[in-house]
C-alpha cells in the first residue's frame, strides 16, 4: 500500500501541476473568484455519482463523529481562502515561478505538522524541507518587484493549504471522494457568487466548459489522489510528492505559454528532486499503541493493521474502501505519520 500511496501522490502532483498554466490562460477571461468557483465546482461534479450511491452510509457516519468540524475547516482553508490567494498571486507573476513557489505549501505543512498535528519529521525529512525552501528562494531571483506581492499571496495560500492538508490527513470518517465533493460544492458556489457580484454574472460558455474540465482533472481527481496518499503517508510526506507539481507545471508552461526554462528554474528543480528523495527515506521506528477505532479509507490486508473479515473470500492484496474497525494493538515497525500513526512522541 505504501508503494501505491507513493505513486498516487506523484500522480496528484502531476494533475495539479498541469493545471497552473491552464488557469493562467483562463484568468485572461474571468476574475479570480469566478475561476476558483468553476474549478471547484468541476471538482465536485465528477464525484456526484459516487456521492449519490454512498451518501446514506457516509453522511450518517459524518454526523455521529467529529469529522464534520474537520470538513468545515477543509472547506474554509482549502476550498475558499487558498485558491483565491493563489489566483490573485498568479496575476502578478508568470506561471513557472508560481508553480515553484507553491512548494512553500510543503514548508507550511511541515511547520504546522510539527507544531500542531503530531506529524513527526526525522532528519532526512527536515533536510528535504530545507532543499524545498532553497528551491523557492532560487526561483524568486528571476522575477522583478511584482514577485514580492505575488510571493506574499502565494505564501498565504500555502499556509491555508497547509492547514487543509493536515485536517484532510486526519479525516477518517468519510471517503476522499466525499471530502472532495463537499469542498468543491461549497467552496465553488461561494467563490462563484462572489465573482459574479464583483464582475457580473455573465461567463462565456466556452470559458465555463474549459474551467470545469480543468477543475475535474487538476482539482477533483488530484485532490482525491492527494487525500488517499496523505492518509497513508502523512500530510507532510504526501505533500512532498504533491510538490512534483511544479515540474509538470513548468513543462506545461513551456509548451503552452512559451515561458523559458532558465538556469534558476533548472537549479530549483534539482533542489526539489533532492528534497523529494530525502523526505521519502523511512527511518522512524519505535513501539507504539493503536486504540480501537472505526473509520474509512483505501486499504488492503497486507499489513498488521487490517485483519478484519469480509463476508466473501477476499484477496489480501486487493485495494478496497469501506468503513471498518481496528482492534487495540501494540507493536513496533517503521512507519510514516499516516492515518494510523498520529501518536505522541517523547521530547
Amino acid at each position: 500500500m505504501k508503494r501505491t500511496a507513493l505513486f498516487i501522490g506523484l500522480l496528484s502532483g502531476l494533475l495539479f501541476g498541469i493545471g497552473t498554466p491552464f488557469s493562467k490562460l483562463l484568468l485572461n477571461e474571468v476574475n479570480s473568484f469566478k475561476l476558483a468557483g468553476l474549478l471547484y465546482l468541476g471538482a465536485a461534479i465528477i464525484f456526484i455519482p459516487y456521492v449519490l450511491k454512498n451518501y446514506k452510509e457516509e453522511f450518517h457516519y459524518i454526523m455521529k463523529s467529529k469529522t464534520a468540524k474537520s470538513i468545515i475547516g477543509i472547506i474554509i482553508f482549502g476550498g475558499l481562502l487558498g485558491p483565491v490567494f493563489l489566483l490573485f498571486g498568479l496575476k502578478l507573476a508568470n506561471s513557472s515561478s508560481v508553480s515553484v513557489w507553491l512548494n512553500l505549501e510543503l514548508v507550511a505543512t511541515a511547520i504546522l505538522g510539527v507544531l500542531f498535528f503530531k506529524d513527526h519529521l526525522d532528519k532526512p525529512a527536515l533536510i528535504g524541507v530545507l532543499f524545498s525552501i532553497a528551491a523557492g528562494i532560487m526561483i524568486s531571483f528571476q522575477e522583478g518587484t511584482g514577485a514580492l506581492y505575488s510571493g506574499i499571496l502565494i505564501a498565504l495560500a500555502c499556509i491555508c493549504w497547509g492547514i487543509d492538508n493536515h485536517l484532510t490527513a486526519l479525516v477518517d470518517g468519510t471517503s476522499p471522494q466525499t471530502i472532495t465533493f463537499l469542498k468543491g460544492i461549497f467552496a465553488g458556489s461561494t467563490n462563484l457568487i462572489i465573482g459574479m457580484i464583483i464582475g457580473g454574472a455573465y461567463i462565456a460558455p466556452d470559458i465555463v466548459f474549459f474551467s470545469l474540465i480543468v477543475g475535474i482533472v487538476s482539482y477533483g481527481l488530484s485532490i482525491v489522489l492527494y487525500v488517499t496518499s496523505a492518509q497513508h503517508l502523512g500530510a507532510t510526506r504526501s505533500q512532498i510528492l504533491f510538490s512534483t507539481g511544479p515540474f509538470w507545471g513548468i513543462m506545461a508552461a513551456f509548451v503552452l505559454l512559451s515561458e523559458p526554462i532558465n538556469i534558476y528554474v533548472t537549479i530549483s528543480m534539482a533542489f526539489l528532486a533532492i528534497g523529494i528523495v530525502m523526505t521519502n527515506i523511512l527511518t522512524h521506528e519505535h513501539t507504539h499503541k493503536h486504540l480501537k477505532t472505526s473509520h474509512i479509507h483505501l486499504h488492503s490486508h497486507e499489513d498488521e493493521h487490517h485483519n478484519h473479515t469480509h463476508e466473501i473470500e477476499f484477496i489480501k492484496t486487493k485495494l478496497h474502501i469501506h468503513i471498518h474497525e481496528h482492534d487495540e494493538i501494540h507493536h513496533k515497525h517503521k512507519h510514516f505519520p499516516d492515518l494510523h500513526h498520529r501518536h505522541k512522541h517523547e521530547k
